[in-house]
């Protein structure tokens, strides 16, 4: 059993991933900042510890990742206007997370990503859509360099649609969008393949069973 740290663990791809992870032999940490998630997250399966992204350095981070085998970096700022927070969170959180695992020894690290991020913006592209591309995309080219036993993987639009276990991997899959749950399902997937180490792949819904697609794409 590998214990894995996830950071951004109440967000809506992190509240699927832990059973999955629990479904695989692991278990979840689920990095928090409020203790009135505990009940909700231990109920998925998880341990919960309190982690501020924002206010704590990297330090606290490789404290919160004690006894951890991973690191999954799953968090974002949220869907509001708040470009600050893109910042803080979608680029401050992974770069220090990215740092405190190297304290802390690890050196697994998978990156919840969005496709795309690389690509030029319109010139009438808004403040806060082009605040968070260039918070995602400056953290995978961080992690990128950093190292680490990385995995970046960049879904198309997140829905909440029941999950289909099929999707399409691969570094140039075309935008799409994709249920949180296979989402989830594709991070315990790359977890479990030294294959995927090194790799930054696009992931929306397809036709491939997730298992499938992750041994292909590392071929």
């Amino acid at each position: 059993m590998s214990r894995i740290a996830i950071v951004g663990g109440h967000g809506q791809v992190a509240l699927h991933l832990h059973p999955e992870l629990v479904r695989a032999g692991h278990q979840p940490v689920a990095l928090v900042r409020r203790e009135e998630y505990r009940d909700q997250l231990e109920g998925l399966g998880a341990e919960v510890r309190i982690l501020d992204i924002e206010r704590q350095d990297a330090d606290g981070f490789a404290e919160a990742f004690a006894g951890c085998d991973a690191v999954v970096f799953a968090a974002g700022g949220g869907p509001d206007g708040n470009i600050e927070r893109k910042r803080t969170v979608d680029l401050g959180g992974s770069l220090k997370s990215i740092e405190a695992a190297r304290k802390a020894g690890i050196s697994r690290f998978v990156q919840v990503s969005a496709i795309g991020v690389d690509d030029p913006l319109p010139a009438d592209t808004g403040d806060v859509w082009r605040a968070y591309v260039e918070a995602k995309r400056d953290a995978d080219a961080a992690l990128r360099d950093s190292h680490l036993d990385w995995t970046i993987l960049r879904p198309g639009r997140l829905t909440d649609e029941p999950g289909t276990a099929r999707v399409a991997l691969g570094q140039d899959v075309a935008r799409g969008d994709i249920p949180r749950v296979d989402v989830a399902a594709t991070v315990a997937a790359v977890l479990d393949d030294g294959t995927s180490v090194g790799r930054q792949w696009n992931l929306v819904g397809g036709d491939v069973p997730i298992a499938d697609a992750v041994r292909e794409a590392g071929t």
